[in-house]
């Protein structure tokens, strides 16, 4: 998955931000699973999948407290 910019995530949704958190929380079991099995080549996916899932939460954080 290509790493989208703060701005693009900004403008989207509240629901679309929770789709993209789903997808994003499946993304990481996958890579987790690959990692397991030895198939992962590149580990910073992971934490770039996790960094992912922080920033989503703290979007919908904000926008939940009206900040």
């Amino acid at each position: 998955m290509a790493d989208k910019s703060v701005a693009e995530l900004k403008g989207k949704t509240d629901g679309e931000l929770r789709a993209e958190l789903d997808a994003t929380q499946r993304e990481l079991m996958n890579l987790r699973f690959r990692k397991a099995t030895r198939q992962l080549e590149n580990t910073s996916e992971l934490r770039k999948a996790r960094k992912r899932i922080a920033r989503i939460k703290t979007f919908l954080r904000e926008r939940e407290l009206g900040i």
